[in-house]
């Protein structure tokens, strides 16, 4: 496969090959049978201290990012962003890519699909488009630290922060990760082998609300 064929990988076509009739929104936990939730912060730590809080936080989304993503590994950064404030022809492209990414050449192929983001039955709203933008790159050209942490800052009023939804689909062993907030993250798989070692080394910090149904799919 040639370099601009590595990087413009159609990401429709992986989601069907891979993810067949999943739709990239959240609940992932909830529309993936191959799938774990875990818990980011204890919210009862939340009200006692804050600052406490967020480096639990910080910690787990961290962790668990490591333990899914190689360096080497290769993903495709996918952002969901609404401008309902916005009209078409003010909508640029997203800081964020220029940020986290170190690589130039993935800046270079960022792609944007302007999605329709409402029922069949019901009729399109401009204002409701759903913004998506992607890329691929590798794990080691992101600057993950940072991206992460803002992702979890988004509800909690620290700067900096980012309001979208930001998924890492992982080409490599054919995962994604999503934070949906500070609170969780979802993790799905196309096999459950892929997400067999993760269980196992973070199941203390496994939603307990969704555990039952969790404990099904890797223990059933």
């Amino acid at each position: 496969m040639k370099n601009g064929e590595k990087t413009t990988m159609d990401l429709k076509k992986y989601l069907e090959e891979h993810f067949e009739n999943l739709t990239l929104k959240p609940p992932l936990f909830y529309s993936w049978d191959i799938s774990i939730r875990f818990e980011l912060g204890n919210p009862l730590l939340f009200g006692i201290n804050k600052e406490h809080y967020m480096e639990q936080v910080y910690y787990r989304a961290l962790e668990l990012f490591r333990a899914l993503h190689k360096v080497e590994d290769e993903v495709l950064l996918v952002t969901h962003a609404y401008f309902a404030d916005r009209p078409n022809n003010k909508v640029k492209k997203l800081n964020l890519y220029k940020k986290y990414i170190n690589k130039k050449k993935s800046i270079r192929f960022l792609k944007l699909e302007i999605l329709p983001d409402c029922e069949p039955d019901e009729m399109p709203d401009p204002r409701s488009n759903m913004y998506r933008y992607w890329t691929r790159c590798r794990v080691g050209d992101l600057n993950y630290i940072q991206l992460i942490k803002a992702i979890c800052n988004h509800d909690v009023g620290i700067k900096p922060m980012i309001y979208h939804r930001v998924y890492f689909i992982n080409i490599n062993n054919k995962t994604i990760f999503h934070i949906y907030d500070d609170r969780g993250c979802d993790v799905i798989a196309s096999s459950r082998e892929e997400l067999m070692r993760i269980f196992e080394a973070f199941n203390g910090w496994i939603l307990d609300y969704d555990r039952d149904r969790i404990n099904r799919v890797f223990l059933g």
